[in-house]
Formats: structure tokens, C-alpha cells, sequence
């Protein structure tokens, strides 16, 4: 347990930011409610007891300032990334606290490495983007099953949900990153990030029981295309999700989650797979839980505590793997992921 530590949540109010939120009470930390809509950020901290209410927009510096002002840490949850991240960090590197975000959009994250990874060093605070479901859950199980590999060939992280009920946020960030690239999809081979305009192709995954094997959508690529290559040399970074997941997401009739249990978790399930390959040999990592979103929350906060610890690798911008144990950062996840290393 960690008790004291101040944290702000930007996007407190939203739908992994209320997650977040209870992961950090739950953990002993104080969260500082900031966004830009105060009336939904003092709706939320009456339902828990109270709670220090800091309204701040991405276009106003000095109220992102008082934001930060006296925290400890911030944790970004606010979508679309590729407009709040930036803003965010600078206030930051400006207090000289560290950031973690949520952020699943590729080019967001391409842009927070490329823009602030010599400041943050400089700054000596810490970064990490993608500490979600998408970008740091994958970067962890590979860099885990690497182990003591230096350079893998490849690694392939397949996605297995039994749905996907994306949220309004999810949708609009989906929107920017198909702006942003022109439609086209994009993968990471032969060392870089790659544009393409062809179509995905679909395969059969084998994933472990009880899922088994499932049509999935290849070249699927999520912000694991970015973390893994950050810090880790493996030239082909793929990744694939289930077709029934895929399709739910592209369908404009697919209704938001709903909560089904008291923590406001929906009923999703998933199982990730994890396959790096080095000449002829293999390893496997397997992870699974419930609820993409839900789970996001305990990889952000599991985070902070690291941070705010002193249990980091480094500093600057980081992936997941790079700025923590691997190993021990997924056993530390426990119960809300269920982790398999295999040789």
C-alpha cells in the first residue's frame, strides 16, 4: 500500500479515469480531480466523500499549472491523446513530477517519444505512455518472455477478447488516428512503423485453453508496435485480434460497456498471447483478466507506485518494459491478471 501520495487524474470523469480513480483510493493514494468539465468532476468526487476538484483544459497552461500544483504524480486518461498528451506533459516537466497516460493511439505515442523523450532525461522525471491495456499490458509480456534474449526476431501479440464494446472515447480516438494516418493501416516491420493500404488479412490464431483456435484480424496493430520497439531489438512487431472483437468495434450499432458487477466492470473477458521467437527457439507469455478498460486502471497505478517508489530503470520517456521489471511488475498485477510464463 502506498498512502499520501497526491495524484492528479486528468479525464478523471471518464470512463477508465472513474477506474483509475478507485484504484487509487483503493490503494491508499489522494486523487486530485482535474478536467475540463468541473460540474462532472465535483458529480465525482461527491460519490466518494469529496475530493479535491482542479478544473484545467488542454488550452490553458496556467490551469494545468494549478493543477499540478503540490502533486506527486499525474495520470493522464484523457482521450483523444493525440490533442491532451502534449499539453499535459509539458505541465509535467513543468512541476517536475512524472506522468503516466492511458493512451492507446499509435501516433500519440510515436509523438511523445520523438517530442519529449531528451527533455524528460534532462528534466530527470519520468514518462511512460501507453500504460494500459493496449501498449503496456503487451510491452510487459514481451519484454517478460524475452528474458535474458538480447534481440528476438519477431513477436506477435494476439489479442483475444470475447467482445469489444468500445467506449465513446475509444471511438473518437479511433477517429483521430484514422485522420491522422489517411485511412491507411499500420504495422511495424522490418524495423520501422509502416503505412499501407491494402487490407488487413485474416488468419487462425491457437490461442491456449479454453479459448482455443480463433479467426483473428492480422497486422491488427495497437500501441504495442510502439512500446516493444522503444527498448527492445525486434525488427517485426506484429499484432492480431479476435474477428468477433474487431467487428463489434467497427459496428456503429455496438453499445458502450455496462457495468455487471459492483467494481462497474462489464462482462468482457480477455486473453492475451504473447509469442517471441529467436532463430529456432520460442518463448510464450499469457496473461488474462476481465475488461480491457477496468484493467487499465491497476497497470496505470501499479505505475505510479513503482515511480513514486523509487522501482524504476530509468528516466526520460519509457515503455512499460523498459522502465520496470517485467517479471515482477506482472506478478504485482495480481488478481486482476492471471500471468503464464513459457518456454
Amino acid at each position: 500500500m502506498t498512502s499520501g501520495h497526491a495524484v492528479v487524474v486528468f479525464g478523471a470523469y471518464g470512463h477508465t479515469g472513474r477506474f483509475v480513480v478507485a484504484e487509487l483510493l483503493s490503494r491508499g493514494f489522494v486523487p486530485v480531480l482535474s478536467g475540463r468539465d468541473e460540474g462532472r468532476l465535483r458529480a465525482l468526487a461527491a460519490e466518494h466523500g469529496g475530493l479535491d476538484v482542479r478544473p484545467a483544459s488542454v488550452d490553458d497552461a496556467a490551469a494545468l499549472d494549478r493543477a499540478m500544483d503540490g502533486a506527486d504524480a499525474v495520470v493522464n486518461c484523457a482521450g483523444p491523446f493525440a490533442a491532451t498528451a502534449a499539453p499535459v506533459i509539458e505541465a509535467a516537466l513543468r512541476a517536475r513530477i512524472p506522468y503516466v497516460d492511458v493512451a492507446a493511439e499509435i501516433e500519440a505515442n510515436l509523438d511523445t517519444f520523438a517530442h519529449f523523450a531528451e527533455r524528460a532525461k534532462a528534466a530527470g522525471t519520468v514518462v511512460v505512455p501507453a500504460m494500459a491495456f493496449f501498449g503496456g499490458l503487451g510491452d510487459l509480456l514481451v519484454t517478460a518472455a524475452m528474458g535474458d534474449w538480447e534481440k528476438a526476431d519477431e513477436a506477435h501479440v494476439a489479442y483475444g477478447l470475447s467482445g469489444w464494446h468500445p467506449t465513446p472515447g475509444t471511438l473518437a480516438a479511433g477517429t483521430v488516428s484514422r485522420q491522422r494516418r489517411d485511412g491507411r493501416r499500420v504495422v511495424f516491420g522490418d524495423g520501422r512503423v509502416q503505412y499501407r493500404d491494402d487490407a488487413a488479412p485474416t488468419l487462425e490464431w491457437t490461442f491456449p485453453q479454453p479459448m482455443g483456435a480463433r479467426p483473428v484480424i492480422g497486422e491488427f496493430s495497437m500501441a504495442d508496435i510502439v512500446t516493444v520497439p522503444s527498448h527492445l531489438a525486434i525488427p517485426e512487431v506484429r499484432t492480431y485480434m479476435t474477428v468477433e472483437a474487431a467487428r463489434e468495434l467497427a459496428s456503429p450499432d455496438t453499445p458502450a460497456p455496462t457495468a455487471v458487477d459492483e467494481r462497474g466492470r462489464s462482462a468482457q473477458t480477455f486473453l492475451v498471447d504473447v509469442v517471441v521467437r529467436s532463430g529456432g527457439e520460442e518463448r510464450r507469455a499469457v496473461a488474462s483478466g476481465r475488461d480491457i478498460y477496468a484493467v487499465s486502471a491497476p497497470l496505470a497505478v501499479e505505475a505510479l507506485r513503482h515511480v513514486l517508489t523509487g522501482r524504476t530503470a530509468t528516466v526520460g520517456v519509457a515503455s512499460a518494459g523498459a522502465a520496470f521489471d517485467a517479471p515482477a511488475f506482472l506478478r504485482d498485477l495480481a488478481p486482476h491478471v492471471t500471468l503464464d510464463l513459457l518456454d
